[in-house]
C-alpha cells in the first residue's frame, strides 16, 4: 500500500487541501463535496486497482475502511443497545398494504419517528427493507414524506416487504421539536439511527434476517451505503444517485466527520459501496449529477471487486443518461424487479393487465397523517430535543 499512499499524498497536496482548508471544522482529515477532480478521481482508482489483486487482498483493504468509518464516526466502541421502546400511532389500511407510524428510542429519549408499511396479507417470514431519504426540503416536496418516497415504500410493501422509512436527523417531527440537520455530529447520529432503524425491523416477529435491504436516493443513498459497509446484516443495497469517486458528499452528515480520511488511510464512496461484496447492490445513476460517470468510472471498479469476491453476477448498474437526480418512476421501475429477485418479492402485485409496473392503487398521504406523535398521542416528556442533548 506504500505507493499508493505516496500517490494520495503527492494528490492531496495538489488538490484536496484546497478543499479542506475552506472547511468550517478545519479538519484536514476531512473528505468534503468535489474532493478530487473528475480526472484525480479516475486516477485514484487506478492506482487502487493495483493495490488489491486477490480476494485476499480486498478483505484485508475491506478492514481498514470500515474501521475507518467507525473511528471516523466516533463510534468505536459502539454505544450499548438499549431498548428501542417502539411507540406505534395511527394504522391505515390500503388496498394491498397498511402504513403505521412509528417512533423507536435508539438512544434513551432519542426519538426516530418513521413509518412502517406492511403487505395486506402475509404468510410465513416476509422481506425487510429500510428506505432512507436525502436533502429534500422544500415544504411540498420533503424528506420521507415526499410523493416518490411513499409509492416506493407503498409498492414494496404490496410486493410483500416491511418497509420502514425514518426521518434523517433534524427532520420531520424532529425538526419542529428543535434537532438540526446541520450539526457537527449528525453522521454519527444519522449512522448509529440507521443501526437502530435495522435492529427494529429485525425485531418484527415475521421478519425474515436473510432477506433485509435498504434503498435511498441521493443522501439516503450514502446512508444506505455506510449502513451497508458497516452492518452485515444488510443482505442487499441499491444506492441510487450518489455513488461517486470524485464526489464525497456535500452535508456534515455524509462527511463533516474523518470517515474516508485519517492518518493511516484515505478512502472514496465507490469502495466503502464495494464493501457491500459480495452482498447484491444495484447502483442507479443518471446523467446530471456526480454520478453520470457510473458506467465507465465507478461501475467497473466496483465490478471489479464483485469478481475479486466471486460475485461479479451480483452487482449491477442502471444508468439513465437523460435524466436527473431523483428517485421517480423509471428509476424504481428498474429497482422493484431487482428487489424482487433477491428478497423473493412478488413482483406480479404491481403490475397491470398488461403485465406493466403500475402504482395507480397506491394512496399517498398528506404529511400530517405520517406523524406519529400529535394531542392524541402525544411525545414522551423525557424526549430529547436538540442534538446537543444527547448523552453518548
Amino acid at each position: 500500500m506504500r505507493t499508493y499512499f505516496c500517490f494520495l499524498l503527492s494528490l492531496f497536496l495538489f488538490s484536496g487541501a484546497k478543499y479542506a482548508v475552506s472547511q468550517e471544522q478545519n479538519d484536514p482529515n476531512l473528505c468534503v463535496g468535489n474532493y478530487y477532480t473528475e480526472e484525480e478521481a479516475r486516477s485514484v482508482l487506478r492506482h487502487l486497482k493495483e493495490e488489491y489483486k486477490t480476494k485476499k487482498e480486498w478483505l484485508q483493504r475491506t478492514e481498514i475502511i470500515r474501521q475507518g468509518i467507525l473511528n471516523g464516526a466516533g463510534l468505536v466502541p459502539f454505544p450499548p443497545k438499549t431498548p428501542l421502546k417502539p411507540v406505534n400511532t395511527n394504522l391505515r389500511k390500503y388496498d394491498g398494504y397498511s402504513v403505521q407510524n412509528v417512533a423507536v428510542e435508539s438512544l434513551p429519549g432519542v426519538f426516530v419517528t418513521g413509518s412502517l408499511y406492511l403487505p395486506g396479507k402475509t404468510e410465513g417470514k416476509i422481506a425487510g427493507i429500510l428506505s432512507t431519504h436525502g436533502h429534500w426540503s422544500k415544504s411540498d416536496d420533503y424528506g420521507r414524506f415526499r410523493e416518490d418516497a411513499q409509492i416506493r415504500c407503498a409498492a414494496l410493501a404490496k410486493m410483500g416487504a416491511a418497509v420502514f422509512a425514518y426521518d434523517m436527523v433534524g427532520y420531520g417531527e424532529m425538526a419542529g421539536w428543535g434537532w438540526k440537520h446541520n450539526h457537527p455530529l449528525a453522521l454519527r447520529q444519522q449512522l448509529w439511527n440507521s443501526v437502530r432503524a435495522l435492529d427494529f425491523l429485525l425485531s418484527l416477529e415475521n421478519v425474515d434476517p436473510e432477506r433485509i435491504a435498504i434503498t435511498g436516493a441521493s443522501g439516503g443513498a450514502t446512508q444506505a451505503f455506510l449502513l451497508a459497509a458497516v452492518d452485515d446484516r444488510i443482505k442487499v443495497s441499491v444506492p441510487v444517485v450518489q455513488v461517486s469517486a470524485h464526489f464525497f458528499g456535500g452535508c456534515v452528515c455524509e462527511s463533516g466527520m474523518p470517515i474516508h480520511k485519517s492518518e493511516s488511510h484515505l478512502t472514496n464512496n465507490v469502495e466503502i459501496a464495494a464493501l457491500a461484496a459480495p452482498r447484491p447492490m444495484m447502483l442507479v445513476s443518471d446523467g446530471d449529477d456526480w454520478t453520470k460517470n457510473n458506467p465507465e468510472v465507478e461501475f467497473p471498479h466496483i465490478q471489479y471487486i464483485y469478481r475479486l469476491m466471486g460475485a461479479e453476477g451480483k452487482v449491477e448498474n442502471v444508468h439513465f443518461p437523460d435524466e436527473g437526480h431523483g428517485y421517480e418512476f423509471s428509476k424504481r421501475k428498474a429497482v422493484y424487479p431487482f428487489l424482487a429477485k433477491y428478497l423473493g418479492l412478488s413482483l406480479s402485485a404491481i403490475k397491470d393487465a398488461n403485465g406493466e409496473i403500475t402504482e395507480k392503487d397506491i394512496t399517498v398521504e398528506p404529511y400530517k397523517k405520517l406523524e406519529v406523535f400529535s394531542e392524541a398521542s402525544p411525545r414522551p416528556g423525557y424526549a430529547i430535543l436538540t442534538n446537543d442533548g444527547v448523552k453518548w
